[in-house]
C-alpha cells in the first residue's frame, strides 16, 4: 500500500510541476545508478509535486524489466520521503499487472500506465486492459493517452466509474474535443496531466481545459527555469509565458523536430549542455549530433 490513497495522491500531483528523471546511463548503456541517484538528489532542491521514475523520457520502453525496478528503488529511496515516486507499467496486459504489482513492492506511491506494445487495439481491449491492472493493484492509476494506446470519452468515464483507484489521464495526443469531453463529464474526479513532447508548449492554453499540471522534461537540465515556467502558466500571465516560449521553447523545439525521437534524445543532451551528463540514450534512439549539441548548449547556457 502506498503512501497515499488514490485521491490525495491524484490532489498531492495536482499541485504543482511534474517530472520525469532520464534514466542515466555508462557508454555501453547500462543503468548508472550512481549519476542517476545524484541527478535526483539535485533536483530534490527545486519544487515538484511527483517524479514519474522510468517513464518516457526516462527511456522505459528501453530498459528490462529488472532496470525498471531497479530506478524506480533508487528514485524511491532518495527522494520518497518528500515527493510522490510514480513507478511505470506498460507492454502486454500481463505484463503491465506484473509490473504494476511489483513497483508497488518497489514502493511507488502509484502507477503510470504506458501504452501497449505495437498493435492497434479497440476500446473494449483497452478498458479490459486498464481495467485488469487498477484490479491488481492498491496504488492510484494515470493512463497515458498516446500512441496506439486512444481512449474514447466512453471508456474513460466507465474506467472512472468503476475503479475508484483510476485517477488520472495524461495527453499525448492533443486531442482537444476529448479533453473538453472528459472535463466536461467527470470534472475533478481526474487529473489530467498535460503529455505532450515538450509540454510547455501548450500549456498556458491545456489549463482551460482542466489540465491544471503537465510533465516537463526540461525540468531535468533547467529546474528552476521550469518552476517559474508553470508559476507563469498558473498565474496566467500570458506576457510571461508567450516570452519564454519565445526566448527558449520554440528555438529548443526546432533542435528537438530534426530527428525522431529527439523528444528524450534532446534532454539527455541538455544535461551535457549543463555540465551534468546522463550519458548516451540507448538504441533504438540516437544521440543529437555534435552540431546540434553545440547549438543546443549555447541556448541551454541562456536559461541557466
Amino acid at each position: 500500500m502506498g503512501r497515499y490513497s488514490p485521491t490525495e495522491l491524484r490532489d498531492a500531483l495536482g499541485a504543482g510541476l511534474l517530472s520525469f528523471p532520464v534514466t542515466h546511463a555508462t557508454a555501453d548503456y547500462a543503468f548508472d545508478e550512481d549519476g542517476y541517484r545524484a541527478h535526483l538528489q539535485h533536483l530534490d532542491g527545486f519544487d515538484v509535486a511527483g517524479l514519474f521514475a522510468a517513464g518516457g523520457t526516462g527511456e522505459f520502453f528501453s530498459l528490462t524489466h529488472d532496470e525498471v525496478s531497479r530506478v524506480l528503488r533508487a528514485t524511491v529511496e532518495e527522494v520518497g520521503d518528500g515527493t510522490p515516486v510514480m513507478g511505470a507499467a506498460g507492454y502486454g496486459t500481463s505484463q503491465a499487472v506484473a509490473m504494476a504489482q511489483r513497483a508497488e513492492a518497489d514502493g511507488a506511491d502509484g502507477i503510470l500506465l504506458l501504452p501497449p506494445y505495437l498493435t492497434e487495439l479497440p476500446g473494449r481491449g483497452l478498458y479490459e486492459h486498464v481495467a485488469r491492472v487498477c484490479s491488481a493493484t492498491s496504488l492510484g492509476v494515470i493512463v497515458y493517452h498516446r500512441a496506439n494506446a486512444r481512449y474514447d470519452a466512453d471508456t474513460v468515464v466507465r474506467l472512472a466509474e468503476e475503479f475508484p483507484n483510476l485517477i488520472g489521464f495524461k495527453d499525448g495526443v492533443c486531442d482537444i474535443d476529448l479533453l473538453a469531453t472528459l472535463n466536461a463529464r467527470l470534472g475533478d474526479r481526474l487529473l489530467y496531466v498535460g503529455g505532450l513532447p515538450t509540454a510547455e508548449t501548450y500549456a498556458l492554453p491545456y489549463l482551460e481545459l482542466g489540465v491544471s499540471t503537465y510533465s516537463s522534461a526540461i525540468f531535468n537540465f533547467a529546474p528552476q527555469w521550469a518552476v517559474e515556467f508553470y508559476q507563469a502558466v498558473r498565474n496566467r500571465d500570458r506576457d510571461e509565458v508567450l516570452a519564454r516560449l519565445r526566448d527558449f521553447v520554440v528555438p529548443y523545439i526546432a533542435i528537438r523536430d530534426r530527428g525522431a525521437g529527439y523528444g528524450v534524445s534532446i534532454v539527455k543532451a541538455g544535461l551535457t549542455a549543463a555540465g551534468r551528463p546522463a550519458g548516451p540514450v540507448r538504441p533504438p534512439l540516437a544521440d543529437l549530433t555534435e552540431p546540434e549539441l553545440a547549438e543546443l548548449t549555447a541556448l541551454v547556457k541562456t536559461v541557466i
